[in-house]
C-alpha cells in the first residue's frame, strides 16, 4: 500500500499522524546548581591527614603512642599519614602531633574538627605543646613549636588550649564527668600515665564494688595481660565459665565456693572492659558477648541460690521461696525496662540525670550490691536471710526508681533533661 501524502509515517493509514506515533518534544532540563550535587566540602576536601613528629618506643598497654594514636584517629575516619616532607606540600589541613603524645579519646574529635587549635599537654612535672591542626605549608614552623617548644608566630593564629579549657569534660559513652588527659610520655612518667589512662576507662555511674574495690587489683591484672596477647573476649569467656560454676555451686548449696566464683566473675567483668579500652581492641561482638552475659545471668543465680537452700538446713517454705523469687526477678526485669524507657523517651540514662541518681547507682539492687548482701548473710551463717534481704532491697529500689522516673517525666515537661555531668 502506498502511503498518502501527509499520512502518518508509522501506520500509513491516517492522514493525520497519531499522537501515539509522534516523537515527543524533549523538554530542556534546567541546569542543576553545582551546590545541589556536590559533596559536602569538609568530607570531600578538608579531611585532615596525620603527621607524627619525632619518635617514641615506650609501650603503653602493649602499644606505642603512635600505634595508639593511629587507632584513635581511625575511629574518626582519619587514616592518611604523611611524612614531614610530604606535609610541606600537602594541599590541605594536617594534624601535626608529637610521636610521644598520649591523648584521651574525647579530645581526638576536637583535634580533627578544629583548625589552628594548639593542644597543650600537662603533668605535675611539665607542660608541652602536643598537637595542632594547620595547613601543611606551615610544617617547618610547627615542627619547631612541637619539638623545641617555640612560641607560635602571631600570623599562624594558633589558639593554645589545655584539656580543661575545652568543652570535653562530659563523656556520654562512659557516663562520667572528668577532664580528659593529654600527656607527653617519658620513661619517668610512664606509671603515672598508665594509671591515669586506666582510671579514665571507668564509667562514672557504676556500683560501689567496681568503683571502690576493684580498680587497683584490676589495674595490675590488666597491665599483666595487655602485652601477652590475651584478648578481652578471652577474659569474658573465662568469666562465662565462672557464671556456670557459681550457678552449679549455688544450686548444690555450696554457697562459699559459689560466692568465690561469682566474685571472680565480677572481677573479670571489670578486667575485660578495661583491657578492651586500654588496648583499643573493642569489638561489636565483644560488646554483645559481655553485655549479654551481664544481662542474662543474675536471675539464674538467685533461683539457684533459693533452690540450693534445700541442700542445707535453711530451706525456705514454698510460699516464701516463690514470693522472694518473684520479687527479685520481677524487680530486676522492671528496673531494666525502666532504664530502657529512660534512654528511649527521656534521652539519657536515669542514673546520670542528677548527682543523687549517680550516687544511688552505687548501691541499687544490681548484681554486685546484691552479692554484698548475700555474702554478708552467708558469713553470718544465714544464707536464707540473704535471699530474703535481696528480695526486700529489690522491691525498695524498684519503688525508688519508679519515683525517680516519675520525677524525670514531670521535669521533662519544662524541656529536655540534661545530665548533671554535662553542666559546667
Amino acid at each position: 500500500m502506498v502511503a498518502r501524502i501527509g499520512a502518518c509515517r508509522r501506520c500509513r493509514y491516517h492522514f493525520i499522524p497519531h499522537r501515539a506515533h509522534m516523537t515527543p518534544k524533549r523538554k530542556k532540563k534546567k541546569p542543576v546548581p553545582v551546590e545541589a550535587v556536590a559533596e559536602p566540602m569538609p568530607n570531600r576536601i578538608f579531611k585532615p591527614a596525620l603527621c607524627f613528629i619525632g619518635a617514641s618506643e615506650i609501650p603503653l598497654w602493649s602499644l606505642t603512642p603512635v600505634e595508639r594514636l593511629r587507632r584513635q584517629f581511625a575511629r574518626e575516619g582519619i587514616v592518611q599519614e604523611l611524612s614531614i616532607e610530604e606535609a610541606r606540600w600537602h594541599n590541605g589541613p594536617v594534624i601535626f602531633i608529637r610521636a610521644d603524645a598520649v591523648i584521651d579519646q574525647p579530645l581526638i574529635p576536637i583535634l580533627a574538627k578544629r583548625p589552628n587549635l594548639l593542644m597543650i599537654g600537662s603533668t605535675a612535672k611539665d607542660t608541652a605543646p602536643l598537637a595542632v591542626q594547620a595547613l601543611g605549608r606551615h610544617a617547618d614552623a610547627i615542627v619547631d613549636i612541637l619539638q623545641n617548644g617555640g612560641e607560635p608566630a602571631p600570623e599562624l593564629q594558633f589558639l593554645s588550649r589545655t584539656p580543661d579549657q575545652l568543652d570535653a569534660k562530659f563523656w556520654k559513652a562512659l557516663r562520667k564527668r572528668e577532664v580528659p588527659y593529654a600527656f607527653r610520655l617519658a620513661a619517668n612518667n610512664r606509671p603515672e600515665v598508665e594509671w591515669r589512662m586506666f582510671m579514665g576507662t571507668y564509667k562514672g555511674a557504676t556500683d560501689l564494688v567496681t568503683k571502690h574495690f576493684w580498680p587497683r587489683p584490676a589495674f595490675l591484672v590488666t597491665r599483666w595481660l595487655a602485652p601477652r596477647g590475651i584478648t578481652p573476649n578471652m577474659v569474658t569467656l573465662i568469666g562465662a565459665i565462672m557464671v556456670f560454676l557459681a550457678f552449679w555451686f549455688f544450686l548444690n548449696g555450696q554457697f562459699g565456693l559459689g560466692l568465690l566464683a561469682a566474685w571472680f566473675m565480677t572481677f573479670l567483668d571489670t578486667v575485660d572492659g578495661k583491657l578492651a579500652r586500654t588496648t583499643l581492641t573493642s569489638s561489636k561482638w565483644g560488646d554483645v558477648f559481655d553485655h549479654g552475659l551481664d544481662l542474662v545471668h543474675p536471675p539464674f543465680w538467685y533461683v539457684a541460690w533459693g533452690l540450693g537452700l534445700r541442700q542445707t538446713g535453711y530451706a525456705l517454705d514454698s510460699r516464701t521461696f516463690w514470693i522472694a523469687i518473684a520479687a527479685i526477678l520481677g524487680g530486676y526485669i522492671v528496673q531494666r525496662l525502666m532504664e530502657g524507657f529512660s534512654i528511649k523517651w527521656l534521652g539519657l540514662e536515669i542514673h546520670i540525670w542528677r548527682k543523687i541518681d549517680t550516687v544511688f547507682r552505687q548501691i541499687t539492687a544490681r548484681r554486685n550490691p546484691n552479692l554484698v548482701i548475700l555474702t554478708a548473710f552467708t558469713l553470718s551463717g544465714r544464707p536464707d536471710w540473704g535471699l530474703i534481704a535481696v528480695a526486700w532491697w529489690t522491691v525498695i529500689c524498684l519503688v525508688l526508681h519508679g519515683l525517680q522516673l516519675l520525677q524525670a517525666l514531670f521535669a521533662q515537661r519544662s524541656g529536655p533533661l540534661e545530665s548533671w555531668m554535662a553542666k559546667s
